[in-house]
């Protein structure tokens, strides 16, 4: 073999050495959650509640075996739960099962609402198989979180870490006892942070890959420091089982849920008086945006915090205490972190220019009010370009909704209306960025609408108020 030659070959081997080393170097920095699972499980518990049913409910759920031949009664017992082949006491009780964690030494534990919800009693079995019963603290069901505590002494607890920290690629894991297999650890990555949920307006969720079950709710979700960062909530799925989408409450809200449940029983959570959407390339584009961002005031409520500050219906709210607001749903988890009170310093786009309005923060009120029933009044037909009827609202409507005008839907024909899904009932109080007063004022506006280009119209529908966008063509 030639000098040239056998350089090439010594060449080429030590390429493939070097390839191996790095393969092997990337191999060894693969997690190895042995240590963390150790150390943290001691502290993890398995939930158990049972509630007492009614009579009925027993005989729903109960099959009737009475009057079968004794084989096949022994058959069918064969396949039932041990509690249900037990005699009347146990047939009145239904059992549940989830996760939690101790996070004092003296028994406090946290775990999620839906586990312990209107459980007659609680039972917590510790690391060692031991068993106790649990005293239910608290509950705050806006952010699935409940509190309980046990009888007990220098009990081993959780590290809590950071969840404001956590980025979208990181390693986490979950332990917890899916199907009742007590300390069960599953891992994955942070899919996203600050995920908002239909109907969870509060909690900015962390989302993850990590397979979650039923009975991993209220079990910790750990960084690989070893420390909490979430409560594990609940699974996104189509088939009833995991999908690769699960959601985690951070553990900065759960513990701030936790020390108010602990001095005080309850929850107090700032408020605006506001109904706020999302604020779309055409709602950009008809409030003179040059991009899609902040959250747009839909409705305020008469005698609310915003209504008291200032702040006005269409008003696009950019960024509130120095926070910049990208998507809509960043104003309630901002808003909800602060207590009745505090001051709130909001930047505005209003009529195309930029505002400051700064606000007290209120409580959350208990109930929220409903629009009443439509009015009797004359009917007056709209331009056809929009192809609907509409109705003047009562003094008695306008008042109770903080409404200075606006006209109610009565009919809908074939036209932009039908297509955008307006429907009897609906008021519209604005159109095309104007205030309406009278359903002549409605009437004018439509007429001269532009076209082809993005109109907004505000549009209340039992008695939530949004913006949503239309064009007119030529």
């Amino acid at each position: 073999m030639s000098i040239p030659r056998l350089k090439s070959y010594l060449s080429i081997i030590a390429t493939v050495l070097v390839l191996g080393q790095a393969v092997t170097a990337q191999a060894v920095e693969l997690p190895d959650f042995t240590q963390l699972v150790e150390q943290a499980s001691p502290a993890v518990v398995n939930i158990s509640t049972t509630q007492k049913l009614p009579d009925r409910q027993v005989s729903q759920q109960m099959p009737d075996l009475e009057g079968l031949p004794p084989m096949l009664r022994e058959f069918f017992e064969r396949g039932m739960p041990p509690q249900s082949r037990s005699p009347r006491d146990r047939q009145r009780e239904a059992t549940s099962l989830g996760s939690g964690f101790i996070i004092s030494t003296d028994g406090y534990i946290l775990t999620n609402n839906h586990v312990i919800a209107d459980a007659d009693e609680i039972l917590v079995r510790l690391a060692d198989r031991s068993e106790m019963k649990a005293k239910l603290i608290g509950t705050d069901p806006r952010s699935d979180v409940a509190l309980l505590k046990i009888e007990g002494k220098d009990l081993p607890v959780l590290k809590l870490g950071k969840s404001q920290d956590l980025k979208a690629g990181q390693w986490v894991v979950a332990i917890g006892s899916p199907f009742g297999f007590d300390h069960t650890v599953t891992q994955g990555i942070v899919s996203a942070v600050g995920r908002s949920l239909p109907n969870e307006n509060y909690v900015p969720f962390i989302q993850t890959d990590v397979p979650i079950n039923p009975g991993n709710s209220g079990g910790p979700l750990f960084n690989l420091n070893g420390e909490v960062v979430g409560i594990n909530s609940q699974i996104y799925t189509r088939s009833g089982g995991f999908m690769g989408v699960s959601f985690a409450i951070p553990i900065d809200v759960a513990m701030d849920v936790s020390n108010q449940l602990k001095s005080g029983g309850k929850v107090s959570r700032g408020w605006l008086g506001v109904v706020i959407q999302e604020v779309s390339k055409d709602l950009a584009e008809s409030f003179g945006l040059e991009k899609p961002a902040g959250a747009l005031v839909a409705q305020i409520q008469d005698d609310g915090p915003a209504a008291k500050g200032g702040l006005q219906v269409g008003d696009v709210i950019l960024s509130m205490n120095g926070q910049p607001i990208v998507m809509s749903a960043d104003l309630p988890h901002l808003v909800g972190a602060l207590k009745a009170g505090a001051k709130a310093n909001l930047e505005v786009i209003r009529d195309g220019k930029r505002k400051k309005v700064e606000l007290t923060v209120g409580a959350i009120p208990e109930e929220a009010k409903e629009l009443d029933a439509e009015p009797k009044s004359s009917i007056e037909r709209s331009s056809n370009r929009l192809g609907v009827s509409v109705v003047e609202l009562t003094d008695d409507q306008k008042k109770t909704y903080d409404l200075k005008g606006g006209v109610m839907i009565k009919e809908v024909q074939d036209g932009p209306a039908a297509m955008i899904g307006l429907q009897p009932g609906d008021v519209i109080t604005h159109l095309n960025n104007q205030a309406i007063g009278s359903t002549k004022e409605f009437a004018d506006i439509a007429k001269a609408l532009p076209k082809n280009r993005s109109v907004s119209m505000r549009v209340l529908r039992q008695g939530r108020a949004s913006f949503i966008t239309f064009k007119l063509a030529e």
